[in-house]
């Protein structure tokens, strides 16, 4: 499910892919609009799914197991803590609970608020499975 959210670069929020247009994508907003719009090749559009955290013994860890270990340690809930409000220790200490060996040079602060904010968006739309080993087991049997 999350290989098709995406994020594009200077638009806010996330976004459902929805089919392919010509030269284009054809995406939902993840919210209760429901705002279908194109994004064009000039957009920088990413799927959640290819999202990596860097970690302090030089590997990456999936987007997706760190929004799986918020739902372990937070509930499937939205979360208290807001992104833009939470002081920087406050993201810190929440970050360190849910992925204790980030690498601290490489990830910002920024970089933790904006996965706070995905986590918030993609619960309050009901989306809290985030594991792709559904689409991973179809692809190996359609190989």
């Amino acid at each position: 499910m999350i290989r098709k959210i995406l994020a594009i670069s200077g638009k806010p929020g996330l976004y459902k892919l929805i089919s392919r247009g010509n030269k284009s994508l054809i995406v939902e907003t993840v919210d209760e609009q429901k705002k279908r719009i194109p994004a064009f090749g000039a957009d920088r559009v990413v799927s959640l799914g290819d999202i990596s955290i860097y970690t302090n013994d030089d590997s990456e860890v999936k987007l997706s197991t760190v929004l799986e270990s918020i739902k372990q340690n937070y509930g499937d809930k939205p979360l208290d803590l807001s992104p833009k409000k939470a002081s920087q220790d406050d993201i810190i200490a929440f970050f360190t609970k849910v992925l204790p060996n980030y690498d601290t040079d490489r990830v910002r602060v920024s970089d933790m608020r904006k996965v706070l904010s995905w986590y918030n968006i993609l619960t309050a739309d009901g989306i809290t499975e985030f594991d792709d080993k559904e689409e991973e087991e179809t692809k190996e049997s359609e190989d």
